[in-house]
């Protein structure tokens, strides 16, 4: 199969990246068996077989693309990279505005398909923003459950400030922010 594809390919004067290209297994619910590659990443989604549900509510296994491993962690990585706790001189609406098309936009890519895989990455975002909290209150210093307390409160009065708050469903706490 692999040779007739690389056959074809060369007769339209393309070729195979001998490292890059396999041939992967789409798995689902008619389908069982274990295979060599049943997953694989293209433009920062990992495409392989995950839980969906119909309209009706019932479950079934389908291959959909969600936001891959090492995008995520670039995502987290960039987010520490911010240094919120360093900004203790800005406040919550600064930081907003410096940052949410940045998170907008991750947003928008991401979360196009199975949005709940970006919980992880912006529970980054929270732990952050409740860094800062500790650095920019004397109250808030040493004590990071009253300092993620003090940012559910925010985020429960004000959800629209920061774009991430509107994805989650869980209103009133941090995401699990430390």
């Amino acid at each position: 199969m692999r040779k007739a594809i690389a056959e074809r390919l060369e007769n339209c004067g393309l070729e195979l990246h001998p490292e890059n290209t396999k041939i992967v297994y789409c798995k689902d619910d008619d389908r069982r068996r274990t295979y060599l590659h049943e997953k694989f990443d293209f433009l920062g989604y990992t495409f392989r077989a995950r839980s969906s549900m119909t309209r009706k509510g019932e479950h079934f296994v389908n291959f959909s693309p969600a936001i891959s491993a090492k995008a995520a962690q670039a995502i987290r990585t960039e987010v520490r990279s911010w240094k919120l706790q360093q900004r203790s001189d800005k406040a919550t609406e600064d930081l907003s505005r410096m940052f949410n098309p940045i998170v907008r936009g991750w947003l928008k890519y991401y979360g196009r398909y199975y949005r709940s895989a970006l919980d992880s990455p912006m529970r980054q975002l929270d732990r952050d923003l409740t860094l800062w909290a500790t650095h920019k209150y004397k109250r808030l210093r040493r004590r990071l459950r009253r300092a993620n307390q003090w940012l559910a409160r925010i985020r429960k009065r004000t959800p629209a400030l920061f774009a991430h708050w509107q994805l989650s469903t869980r209103h009133g706490s941090a995401m699990g922010a430390v």
